[in-house]
């Protein structure tokens, strides 16, 4: 009997590794739960055309935004665990543990890590008209008019949403969260004065401040990132030990074979340490990440325990 079952678990796993080995065999989807034109997708599709380039199959990106990432994260958790799909996703995900305790999903159990693919600090920035120079002079104007400000965000539990719920608890004042669609809608509106006030990944927005269609208030790393190195963090500008990221990582459906799991951490990381990548993507104020599957999962899990805290402090809920 003992036999009998080492024999069937050496079997499952030559032909798991088999599998490994001529993975992947056929068209490769990578689920974006996101609206086209964010980081997840920006990156998303540079990931998906390298790995096509150094494992000779296409790896499709499918945007499919919907209820703060839910939908596409959904079809996912949903798919066949068999590597052929995919899933970018970001701290949107951790923070929905605690925000959306409903999910058809739970993100640890139901999906399996691959690798972080990088982080990027985010740009406070206001509509040209704000009369306010300065973080200073804004939260003074948000304190003498609570509840008449507004701002823009890509969806509920997004890291935009919850950079401003974050700023708000520490700056003590009351502004009105605006969520959107996707973060294009989201710049379309804080472009056209519709919203006051948004944050958003430097390499989506920084053309925009650069244009002066908005006005930049601070940066939201420890410290001033080097792609607007004028500009300073919101922690120097006036709410001390202020500190917000987005970062975007992969996974796969649970259960899908560790070898698989393996074979394409192996090749993302390399993809990430490549001088192309660092210099590229440094050069659009993203970090690299790359990290080993285990790792990975330690940072997801520390990460969902530090969302919940600030989800619970800054009292956010979904609307």
């Amino acid at each position: 009997m003992l036999r009998s079952a080492i024999a069937l678990l050496l079997a499952l796993a030559g032909v798991s590794s088999a599998s490994a080995q001529s993975y992947p065999a056929r068209a490769v989807k990578v689920i974006v739960p996101f609206a086209v034109g964010g980081p997840a997708d920006i990156y998303g599709r540079f990931i998906a055309a390298k790995l096509q380039d150094a494992l000779g199959q296409p790896f499709v990106v499918e945007d499919r935004p919907g209820g703060g990432s839910i939908v596409g994260t959904d079809a996912a958790a949903k798919s066949a665990p068999d590597g052929y799909t995919l899933l970018v996703m970001s701290n949107t995900h951790t923070v929905n543990e605690t925000l959306v305790p409903k999910k058809p999903f739970d993100l640890m159990k139901d999906f399996a890590p691959i690798t972080g693919l990088n982080f990027s600090d985010l740009i406070m920035v206001i509509h040209p008209s704000v009369p306010a120079q300065n973080l200073k002079e804004f939260i003074a104007l948000a304190k003498a008019k609570p509840g008449a400000l507004n701002y823009a965000s890509s969806g509920t539990g997004t890291p935009y949403h919850m950079a401003g719920e974050l700023f708000k608890a520490m700056a003590g004042v009351d502004i009105v969260h605006i969520p959107h669609k996707g973060s294009e809608q989201a710049r379309t509106a804080i472009r056209g004065g519709q919203v006051q006030m948004m944050f958003d990944a430097i390499p989506t927005m920084n053309a925009n401040a650069r244009a002066s269609k908005v006005r930049t208030l601070g940066t939201t790393g420890a410290k001033r990132s080097p792609v607007t190195p004028d500009v300073p963090t919101v922690d120097e500008a006036g709410v001390k030990g202020y500190e917000a990221t987005i970062w975007l990582g992969l996974m796969a459906p649970a259960g899908t074979p560790r070898p698989i799991l393996e074979k394409l951490n192996g090749e993302i990381n390399k993809i990430l340490a490549s001088a192309e990548v660092k210099e590229t993507w440094g050069k659009q104020g993203a970090q690299p990440m790359g990290m080993s599957i285990d790792a990975f999962d330690k940072f997801l899990r520390a990460d969902v325990a530090k969302w919940e805290k600030i989800v619970k402090v800054s009292g956010a809920k979904v609307y």
